[in-house]
């Protein structure tokens, strides 16, 4: 542990916390201790949590008031998972409909932390958080973090989109340079200019966590690649808020000689679910959250895929219980030789509008559609899918040098074989594949609803 690392760790942190109030440090001791819980125990204490929120709800919220009542449900009804099943999902309408009938009556407003996401939809959701609730997912997230290979208090490089600690002034920059050592590429601006001068940094002061969107860290592994810049080697690299394809993990990996972590979490609710050092299905943050992966609303066969339900076990200033978040994953009821007796999930397949809808009523990936046609198509640099209607796709393509007749020749092929004779088809070439308002890229867009 080198001289900043320990002034970090065990000087400017516990004085932080101490001059916050924040108690997240504890939470994080406690975290990695509970993480070897044997796997009943774990359940045991998510049953608990499940009914203490449900509890909470019933008797604070005014929507989940009503919702009860209307359901004709008593929360000391909630005995086990199945009763817990029987309480309707929460989807983002009626989040949006719901407005501050969602928040406790025990949290003044003032008090509590706003979150805004964007949304595939262009329409933000407002999540209302609670301060408690803020500091355990704070120690949350730094033991997923350490999962990487990094260790609290050590340098941080993050390949993210308007970093947060602008928001917060002189004290924001103080706490990023003190506390959190953390240097910024901002996604919104990624030109050759930034990424030079964030490369640069890397080079005078390597990082030993590398963060960021998962296209994000690609197209920065690419740049540093074309540069042959050698001297970035971190520890740890977690790549998040994104689905991260094998053919980009690869490719990462490659450039930083560094293993990548894949992360899974969303605004609403925060950290879901992370990949561990063993790199083999991505542990559940069963202490913060209770995740249900639901195929027509039951629990799908473990390997199956299925739409992620959610709830939030600490945000009792706005409770979501049983949200649909609109991403889709594969639950697995193996163990992992970590050690760790939290639940694993196989995979991550992505968003429910990322599935292809084909006209014989088959679902496909978008994920694994979109690198079947890249692998196969000569000279594509990058590719998205658009689904405009059952047998209308739009080909978003960034051209390489090797592109010509063979590749069209390939894509209608492919596309004959994998939709049918029916289906029509445009190509857009484009310079790059564009960004969504967020800074996220998505490689595979359904218009058609999917029935998973």
């Amino acid at each position: 542990m080198d001289f900043l690392q320990y002034f970090t760790r065990h000087i400017v942190a516990p004085a932080w916390a101490a001059w916050e109030g924040s108690p997240y440090l504890r939470h994080l001791r406690r975290l990695k201790r509970t993480q070897y819980d044997p796997p009943e125990t774990i359940v045991s204490r998510q049953l608990q949590s499940v009914r203490e929120i449900v509890s909470h709800a019933y008797e604070t919220v005014p929507y989940y008031r009503r919702l009860f009542d209307e359901c004709g449900m008593q929360p000391n009804e909630v005995r086990s998972f199945d009763d817990f099943r029987r309480i309707p999902l929460l989807t983002k309408q009626a989040i949006r409909e719901a407005g501050d009938t969602l928040l406790s009556n025990h949290y003044p407003k003032a008090a509590l932390h706003g979150k805004k996401t964007s949304g595939s939809t262009g329409v933000p959701l407002h999540i209302w958080v609670d301060d408690a609730a803020m500091q355990f997912k704070r120690g949350c997230t730094l033991r997923s973090d350490e999962w990487s290979g990094w260790r609290f208090g050590r340098r941080v490089a993050k390949v993210w989109g308007n970093p947060e600690y602008r928001k917060f002034g002189w004290r924001g920059r103080l706490r990023n340079v003190l506390l959190d050592r953390s240097v910024y590429l901002d996604t919104l601006c990624m030109d050759e200019a930034a990424l030079n001068e964030f490369a640069g940094q890397l080079r005078r002061s390597p990082p030993s966590l590398l963060f960021g969107h998962a296209h994000s860290l690609y197209l920065f592994a690419q740049f540093v690649a074309s540069r042959r810049i050698n001297e970035i080697r971190p520890d740890g690299i977690i790549a998040t808020a994104m689905v991260l394809h094998d053919w980009q993990r690869r490719a990462i990996e490659d450039v930083f000689a560094c293993k990548v972590t894949n992360r899974y979490g969303c605004e609403e609710v925060s950290l879901i679910a992370s990949e561990c050092e063993v790199h083999n299905g991505l542990h559940v943050n069963a202490d913060g959250v209770f995740v249900e992966i639901l195929a027509n609303h039951r629990p799908a066969p473990a390997g199956e895929p299925g739409t992620i339900v959610v709830t939030d076990l600490v945000n009792r200033a706005m409770p979501l219980i049983r949200y649909k978040v609109g991403d889709v994953a594969a639950a697995a009821t193996r163990l992992c030789p970590c050690g760790r007796g939290l639940p694993l999930l196989e995979r991550l397949e992505g968003r429910e509008s990322d599935y292809v809808t084909t006209e014989f009523g088959e679902l496909v990936s978008g994920i694994s559609l979109t690198e079947n046609f890249a692998l196969h198509v000569p000279g594509v640099a990058q590719m998205q899918i658009v689904q405009e209607a059952i047998t209308q796709f739009r080909f978003r393509i960034v051209a390489g040098s090797e592109f010509g007749p063979a590749s069209h020749d390939r894509l209608r092929s492919l596309v004959r074989e994998r939709f049918g004779p029916n289906t029509r088809y445009e190509v857009e070439f484009v310079a790059e594949i564009p960004q969504e308002p967020s800074g996220k890229y998505r490689f595979c867009i359904s218009h058609v609803p999917a029935a998973i």
